[in-house]
């Protein structure tokens, strides 16, 4: 959510700033947001006179009262009475105008940086760097499903019948290569000198609406039937949320956190499941990188947050590129966002496997998070957030990009650790 002053000092950047992101619908509600504002503001200045005018009536009754003027009294005790009614259909007004206004703010979106690339959606997107050497190998490397099925590792057709289209059942060594890579993503943010967090997986409506825009909760979020409760649909949505109508002090920023969580997804939209694989499903772990900081550090956290990603997987052999997201492509709070894509080469393609953004302060503002100043003012914080790993969807990256042509996997050497002292899972 942006900040009210923006809309009453500078509608044509608020404007500007929605053609950029291709949702002209949206700009009736700047001129509609700057009028409601300046009637709530009018309705609560005329309720605070009032209100101010009466007290001082009030007070007069008693001074009446004792020099004997009682009609002079009831006068004044009638309208006082009058005013009391004006005040309170004042009141009502205000809370409705206050409504309306926060409702259409929530749906404005954020302000994007300058150097974010126009473009209507993801095909615009834009490749900034490849990290690594995309090699294709002289041999045939195999559907992702059908590796982890040479293993025995992989049982859609029982999920299936358990749970419906969108779940897996994971076993023997990719069961253990998926623990694997979360535990070394965990300790490799722990080495980077962030807090190790386990969260709620279950978050009030509230909270929701504070870190997501409402386009994004229809079609992700399930809610919990009966209760004021929803399943997150990454870790992000609750560490932030846990900061919620806090101050913070200025000292303890930033506040860096590694977050651990199963995630829940409806995937509503055009990509849809994933009747084969799992690179889209409805239930996935994933590690989470989280940074509450201040408003000129954001930017420096960013670009850490995205070469950490990058850093991540080459230690495990897959080259990844840098790919900018265009201004169509960004959610509603982002600020800016890349993707982190690892390199198939089955596919002789990228996909996403890391999603890195700098929300600035919109989530702050909808959340009031806040951070106390030496001087005693009061800003609210940015909030950053990026992928450190979320199998199984980069364990597709992982196979391909260590399979050999006998079918076996190479674990590299990082991971050995977490996968007992194995260099290479083998065929049985």
């Amino acid at each position: 959510m942006i900040d009210i002053n923006l809309i009453r000092e500078n509608r044509d950047l608020v404007k500007e700033n929605i053609k950029k992101k291709f949702q002209d619908e949206k700009l009736p509600l700047v001129d509609e947001v700057y009028n409601l504002d300046i009637e709530y503001r009018e309705c609560k200045n005329k309720g605070d006179n009032l209100r101010s005018e009466k007290n001082k009536l009030s007070a007069s009754i008693g001074e009446l009262m004792r020099n004997k003027k009682i009609d002079e009294a009831n006068e004044v005790k009638e309208k006082v009475s009058s005013m009391q009614h004006e005040i309170e259909d004042l009141e009502n007004r205000e809370v409705e105008l206050e409504t309306k206004v926060k409702e259409i703010m929530m749906v404005i979106p954020n302000i994007i940086a300058d150097d974010v690339p126009i473009g209507e959606n993801d095909t615009k997107n834009v490749e900034e760097k490849v990290f690594g050497e995309t090699k294709v190998p002289s041999y045939e490397i195999p559907y992702h499903a059908d590796i982890m099925a040479s293993f025995n590792g992989l049982d859609k057709d029982a999920a299936g019948r358990v749970s419906g289209n969108g779940f897996y059942y994971l076993m023997g060594d990719m069961a253990r290569l998926h623990s694997a890579v979360l535990a070394y993503a965990r300790d490799f943010m722990i080495d980077k000198g962030f807090t190790y967090c386990i969260p709620p997986y279950m978050i009030h409506s509230d909270a929701v609406d504070g870190v997501m825009s409402f386009a994004e909760k229809e079609n992700m979020m399930y809610k919990i039937e009966g209760e004021d409760l929803y399943l997150i649909g990454t870790s992000e949505h609750s560490m932030i949320a846990k900061f919620k109508d806090q101050i913070l002090k200025e000292s303890d920023l930033p506040i860096t956190m590694t977050s651990y969580s199963p995630c829940f997804r409806k995937e509503v939209g055009a990509h849809g499941i994933e009747e084969r694989g799992i690179y889209r499903i409805h239930q996935f772990e994933k590690q989470e990188m989280v940074v509450l900081c201040k408003g000129e550090e954001s930017d420096d956290w960013y670009n850490k947050m995205w070469n950490y990603s990058v850093e991540l997987f080459r230690t495990l052999n897959i080259p990844v590129r840098k790919l900018v997201c265009c201004s169509g492509d960004l959610a509603d709070l982002k600020y800016r966002s890349c993707d982190i894509e690892a390199w198939s080469p089955r596919q002789q393609k990228f996909f996403e496997v890391c999603s890195c953004s700098n929300l600035t302060d919109a989530q702050a503002r909808r959340l009031q998070i806040r951070y106390k100043k030496e001087d005693g003012t009061k800003e609210f914080v940015h909030t950053l957030n990026n992928t450190v790993i979320a199998p199984p969807r980069m364990l597709i990256a992982f196979l391909e990009n260590n399979y050999n042509e006998d079918g076996s996997i190479d674990i590299p050497e990082v991971l050995r650790p977490y996968m007992g002292g194995k260099a290479k899972i083998e065929k049985k």
